[in-house]
């Protein structure tokens, strides 16, 4: 199933847009980047291969609390004011290594029903948001996967986020990399950031 056929509003992931929102790009664990030529609206060509980025560190300061590390993902939760219970969420940092100003936090989280799983990706400001070349391209180990549109923007950046369905799921747990692209102008190619996927099957099966 591709990226885009999953790119659907989903309104009741603001849960845990507080503790993602806490977490600053300045102090992701340096990654890798790679160039790639520019994708198509729909379906982002492959980029280069590109070495996975390092696990980050918590930043000083982030809300909530790591429970548990996975190799190069964290859960981390946090209990909401109002909130019966802690909410987690699985998450990695990464920062392009030639881009210091370049980062990503990618975020799994599962809503309070139990319903819905959603993959939020949470972007710097100053990315491409519109066709033909905005929004987040994603692929798997040289798959592409397809294309989400960045549905809303902060003071500490922009999210995409999708309904995380089976297919992505479990594309992502048997991956060894996952490399999301995006585009700061329409005359440059597109940037991939990899994220290291090892640790993610476990990290999200200790996701409470």
């Amino acid at each position: 199933m591709g990226f885009l056929d999953l790119a659907r509003p989903f309104s009741r992931v603001c849960l845990l847009a507080g503790l993602v929102a806490s977490i600053s790009v300045p102090a992701m664990a340096a990654g890798e980047t790679a160039k790639q030529p520019a994708p198509a609206a729909a379906q982002p060509a492959a980029p280069a291969a590109a070495a996975p980025a390092s696990p980050a560190a918590p930043p000083a300061g982030q809300m909530g609390t790591v429970k548990s590390t996975h190799d190069a993902w964290s859960v981390v939760c946090d209990k909401p004011a109002g909130a019966a219970t802690e909410q987690c969420v699985l998450m990695q940092n990464v920062l392009s290594e030639d881009r210091p100003e370049l980062g990503l936090s990618v975020v799994v989280l599962k809503t309070a029903d139990r319903k819905a799983k959603i993959l939020r990706v949470l972007a710097p400001l100053g990315v491409l948001l519109l066709p033909p070349k905005g929004g987040l391209g994603l692929n798997v180990d040289g798959k592409d996967l397809g294309h989400a549109y960045f549905a809303r923007c902060f003071a500490d950046g922009c999210y995409a986020e999708v309904t995380l369905e089976d297919d992505l799921l479990k594309t992502l747990r048997s991956g060894q990399v996952a490399t999301f692209i995006v585009h700061e102008s329409l005359e440059q190619d597109g940037i991939g950031i990899p994220v290291d996927l090892k640790g993610f099957a476990a990290g999200y099966d200790a996701l409470p």
